[in-house]
């Protein structure tokens, strides 16, 4: 387990919420009694809260290989490569779309040890509410590029990526070749997480910071590149037969965990994308001491590890650096995965984590309610009251301004 990432990046994954207390323990000990604890959890069936917005939701998937740089965690292997789920506003239409594949299921599992307790078959078959080959919706959208956490594939941000494309977003969902338990690429082949590797073996703490701030910076690199194929160039010819759907004026980015620091540092780097949101991870790479344009940027982390103060001192640096809109909130009651979709997951099987006790249900609320007030006001020019302060119907969430 990662030394300074262990709660920020990594930390024990959240699919132990689906398990009861004792299950999870037992998991970790590799006891007999992890095997029992499978048939109260075989029988569960998991689904995607349906989005709240006007529209269906389409996607699509894309290969996409940058020749101009060498993969920086296995350099023998050629060019980065990257695999993208595009979610779009539509209207009718196309079959259920998969959540992710079995053998990606079971190597996240095996990773956590928890391939005893919990069939991959279940975590492959939550039922999403895209549809593979809908109709698009007609116009321009905003463009939202995601980025998930560190070790996690991009099937964990599902229910932000579909909340989004159905209130009228165009969302690039970014999976980063070997920083994943497991991710299926083109060719039949399931990339592992060779950064995980990396990053472990770093010979110190400070080492190990450096590896995540360089890990960031690759990702800002990714998406970046990802814009460039979604979007028409004299040079480039897109890499989505949807490319017209893009408003190119209208780009943010946001990411949980190191996607969210990815967010930061993308911002830095390319002047196309307009807003940020990082959720709940470390600046590895820092925000630039001359910020970020006065470009707006949204940072919404947990009550415990990123509010003032706290063993976070990344957040407080940070926060003093960007010089555009900006939001602080702290979520009372959060952990680390509050953000993605694995509690709302584990809710569905009647669990909690006691250690982060705000219900699956209002962590996803909170997340796409905040998440999407932001690209709404700084992406569509739409004034959304809920980021002007404290609101009674979310007294979970703190504004913080030190």
């Amino acid at each position: 387990m990662f030394r300074t990432s262990r709660n920020a990046t990594v930390g024990l994954l959240a699919l132990t919420l689906v398990l009861p207390a004792s299950a999870a323990t037992a998991a970790s000990m590799s006891t007999p009694a992890s095997a029992a604890s499978s048939a109260s959890t075989s029988d569960v069936r998991f689904a995607i809260p349906r989005p709240t917005g006007q529209y269906e939701v389409g996607r699509d998937t894309l290969h996409l290989v940058d020749g101009k740089r060498r993969d920086l965690w296995m350099p023998a292997a050629g060019p980065r490569e990257l695999m993208v789920s595009m979610y779009y506003p539509a209207r009718a239409g196309g079959k259920a779309a998969p959540y992710m594949g079995v053998e990606e299921a079971l190597l996240l599992l095996k990773a956590q040890k928890l391939d005893t307790v919990f069939k991959a078959e279940q975590l492959a078959g939550v039922r999403v509410n895209a549809r593979v080959g809908a109709r698009p919706a007609g116009g321009k959208h905003p463009l939202v590029v995601l980025s998930p956490g560190f070790t996690l594939n991009r099937a964990t941000l599902t229910t932000l990526a579909e909340e989004l494309a159905s209130k009228g977003y165009v969302v690039a969902l970014v999976d980063h070749a070997y920083e994943s338990f497991g991710t299926a690429f083109a060719g039949g082949r399931t990339l592992t997480c060779v950064a995980c590797e990396t990053v472990e073996k770093a010979p110190s703490d400070e080492e190990e910071k450096k590896l995540l701030g360089k890990a960031a910076a690759n990702r800002a690199a990714d998406i970046s590149f990802v814009i460039d194929q979604l979007t028409h160039s004299p040079k480039t010819a897109p890499a989505w037969k949807r490319w017209k759907m893009i408003d190119q004026r209208r780009i943010g980015a946001a990411g949980h965990s190191l996607g969210g620091n990815a967010a930061a540092s993308v911002m830095a780097t390319d002047r196309r994308v307009r807003a940020g949101v990082n959720m709940d991870g470390t600046f590895f790479a820092p925000v630039p001491t001359s910020g970020l344009g006065k470009r707006p940027f949204l940072m919404l982390g947990t009550k415990a590890q990123h509010s003032p103060g706290s063993a976070d001192a990344t957040w407080l640096r940070d926060w003093r650096r960007l010089d555009g809109w900006k939001r602080w909130l702290t979520v009372a009651d959060s952990g680390h995965f509050t953000f993605i979709d694995l509690p709302i997951l584990g809710e569905q099987a009647g669990i909690k984590d006691p250690t982060a006790p705000l219900s699956g249900k209002r962590s996803g609320e909170i997340t796409t309610g905040y998440v999407g007030a932001f690209f709404d006001q700084h992406l569509r020019g739409e004034h959304r009251p809920l980021l002007d302060g404290p609101s009674p119907d979310n007294p979970e969430v703190a504004f913080q301004n030190p």
